[in-house]
């Protein structure tokens, strides 16, 4: 027995292993990366149902009240652009490379959307909760409602929708990153795979055919014999015998 068959065996055990080892790494990060979409887009979500901000208002030195602004008031667009992060975070596990890529640029997208109606919601306490000033008072108008509001005061709920923002962000680049280290989907979200007698495998039947050679004729669909016995009957209503 030579060296090379003596260490043979070692070799491919050490493949093996290595193989199991990259296959387990990939793995873990493509769970990693898409945990960290669901939960960037689950914060944002999290931060548009809770209130961001309370406007104290002054009608005249008698009356004074305060109105809540809840993030849905404030950044509205937030529950959407959320939820199509939480549906793309499912799409990335049975995706394939190509379509991978692709979501992952559609979560940059998100996050940046995200960040920007975070951003400029938190900015403007007093232009995001107009609408409820309006609905409140009954006053309209950019200038009359600022001339109502005396002070106002945040909550952490916007910086957790910007927090939330920069997350899919930096989870959008991970997919990107890391999408060529991610193993292969399940097969039952695979095209349909044939196999000869012989073992050769493809998802095109032809390719088992030769060119010179004839194909076996595809069986009659149930919409094609039922035309058939419909046609059989419009010959016996004529006169003439189908079975000649």
């Amino acid at each position: 027995m030579t060296d090379s068959d003596a260490t043979a065996p070692g070799a491919a055990a050490d493949d093996d292993a290595q193989d199991d080892t990259t296959r387990s790494s990939g793995r873990r990060i493509k769970l990693l990366t898409i945990l960290a979409v669901l939960v960037a887009s689950a914060l944002g979500f999290l931060a548009w149902s809770q209130t961001w901000s309370t406007l104290e208002l002054s009608g005249s030195e008698s009356i004074a009240a305060s109105i809540t602004v809840p993030g849905s008031i404030a950044a509205p667009a937030l529950s959407a652009l959320s939820l199509a992060g939480i549906a793309l975070a499912g799409a990335l596990a049975i995706a394939g490379p190509v379509v991978r890529l692709v979501l992952g640029v559609l979560e940059l997208v998100l996050g940046a959307s995200v960040l920007w109606s975070s951003i400029a919601a938190a900015a403007d306490p007093v232009a995001a909760g107009a609408s409820s000033v309006t609905t409140t008072t009954g006053v309209a108008g950019s200038s009359s409602v600022r001339a109502l509001i005396t002070g106002y005061e945040a909550t952490v709920w916007p910086a957790a929708a910007i927090v939330s923002g920069a997350l899919m962000l930096v989870a959008g680049l991970l997919v990107i990153i890391t999408v060529r280290r991610w193993p292969a989907s399940g097969r039952r979200y695979q095209a349909v795979v044939f196999e000869d007698a012989s073992g050769a495998r493809s998802t095109d039947p032809g390719d088992f055919f030769d060119e010179g050679s004839t194909a076996p004729a595809p069986r009659a669909t149930r919409r094609e014999r039922s035309d058939a016995a419909v046609d059989d009957w419009d010959d016996l209503t004529r006169g003439d015998d189908p079975t000649r």
